[in-house]
């Protein structure tokens, strides 16, 4: 079983920054991916970003494209999601979660994926 700690979640103001962390335990960091999904209230889950451990190919949303990015630390088993400005539509609770084998640029945000963390609560005011 995978286990997750994340942080760096918090309240900002629109046009600011966060860095969000997600550290595992118990995944093979070097197979398969690491996703960041976001949930809004009241609004279905949806992808963020993904990112292939091993080599490091990422993946955003179109919405985010240009202000977040994914990256690893393999030493740390730990994924980032640096988020730059942030707008009110991006206040949700983010959850990363891990998916062992083959991840591609057409299905990362659409496969089930493995196993989940707990979620951090990002809320971005106008």
């Amino acid at each position: 079983e995978v286990q997750f700690v994340e942080s760096g979640g918090g309240s900002v103001q629109a046009g600011d920054s966060l860095r969000l962390s997600c550290t595992t335990s118990g995944f093979p960091f070097g197979d398969g991916a690491i996703g960041w999904f976001r949930q809004a209230p009241g609004k279905e889950r949806e992808g963020v970003s993904c990112i292939i451990t091993s080599r490091g190919n990422s993946y955003y949303a179109d919405s985010v494209k240009g202000r977040f990015t994914i990256s690893k630390d393999n030493a740390k088993n730990t994924v980032y999601l640096q988020m730059n400005d942030l707008k009110p539509e991006d206040t949700a609770v983010y959850y990363c979660a891990t998916k062992r084998g083959l991840i591609t640029p057409e299905i990362w945000n659409l496969v089930p994926y493995d196993y989940w963390g707990q979620g951090t609560q990002v809320t971005v005011s106008s």
